[in-house]
């Protein structure tokens, strides 16, 4: 039976999202301006409620682990909601379901996040054993954010190694993606994974630090080290298709040879709500392209377009749009 669909497994959280003035000094004060209504959070829960507000008809599973507390009963009704099966999901007692403060400047949309790990720091090698729907895509993330699948295994290099290397031997294509964290972590955590990943997709900063190649400088993006960075991570073992995405637009390399560049378009600064899930949306845009098979350019202007969606609401996901609408803006903003 041919594979359809897309499972995401990692991360799931509630986003406490509080609007500021500006990040204060240390010591020093800032205006709490709005408080939006919590809402759930987390690479898993993202990628997945985005294809779901996409409406494509892709069949979805959420797997991972929440807390047996209010948060995560809010989790699981989210999910079902959007029409995701819950499966392989789990509820822990005596353990909390993970939670991020975010504050976003109501400025310039930019973030900053205080994370409590909770539920996701116990999600185990054990835990996708029982994970078996028929997807054709493994989305994982956030690696350096699970805690026991980011620990150190003696035979693969770290248990999430272990984990993609059972989920390709089970039939999936496995996608991955990573947190933006400061720290000399990457390459111990990710490296080891990348034989066991078909399509890497992260940020420019993250591909930065998994390789060690500057891809922004105080001008912007370096558009000239891009296809750098992506031989570096096939030679890390990376076995189809890096992407990486930026403000500027995205970039996308396949292990064949093919490029696409494509600028993203701007957003006005006074639209611009929250950049809250922003990664998470274009990653959900690349993975239904290449769930479908499109081409390289195509898949970056509907990731793209995406993420632009994103932008236009306070959190993670409320942005989304059916692909109908997306498309249309794809169509009457970038050339086939």
């Amino acid at each position: 039976m041919e594979r359809q669909g897309i499972i995401s497994a990692g991360n799931w959280l509630i986003d406490h999202i509080k609007m500021i003035d500006a990040w204060p000094e240390r010591g020093n004060l800032t205006n709490i301006r709005f408080i939006a209504k919590r809402a759930p959070g987390g690479c898993s829960h993202n990628v997945l409620v985005d294809l779901a507000r996409m409406q494509t008809g892709i069949p979805l599973w959420a797997g991972g682990i929440v807390g047996d507390d209010d948060d995560g009963n809010y989790i699981l009704g989210k999910v079902r909601e959007n029409g995701i099966d819950d499966r392989y999901m789990s509820v822990r007692p005596g353990v909390s379901t993970s939670f991020t403060d975010v504050m976003s400047e109501t400025s310039t949309g930019a973030r900053t996040f205080f994370h409590h790990r909770g539920a996701n720091a116990i999600l185990d090698h054990t835990d996708f054993e029982a994970m078996d729907a028929p997807a054709k895509i493994f989305h994982l993330g956030y690696l350096l954010l699970l805690d026991r699948l980011d620990a150190a295994d003696e035979q693969h290099g770290t248990v999430a190694a272990k984990v993609l290397r059972h989920l390709k031997a089970k039939g999936y294509a496995t996608s991955v993606d990573v947190v933006s964290e400061q720290g000399q972590r990457f390459r111990d955590v990710v490296t080891p994974c990348l034989k066991y990943v078909d399509y890497m997709i992260c940020n420019e900063v993250e591909a930065s630090a998994c390789t060690g190649i500057d891809l922004r400088d105080d001008a912007g993006i370096l558009p000239e080290n891009l296809p750098r960075a992506a031989a570096c991570l096939f030679d890390q073992g990376v076995n189809r298709l890096v992407v990486v995405h930026f403000p500027e637009g995205g970039f996308a390399a396949s292990r064949d040879g093919q490029q696409a560049l494509v600028p993203s378009r701007e957003v006005p600064r006074d639209a611009i709500k929250s950049t809250v899930g922003a990664g998470d949306a274009f990653c959900a845009g690349a993975l239904y392209a290449i769930h479908e098979g499109l081409p390289l350019r195509r898949m970056l202007q509907i990731a793209n377009a995406n993420a632009r969606f994103n932008l236009l609401s306070e959190n993670s996901t409320d942005g989304a749009v059916a692909l109908p609408e997306l498309l249309q803006y794809v169509n009457q903003n970038y050339e086939p």
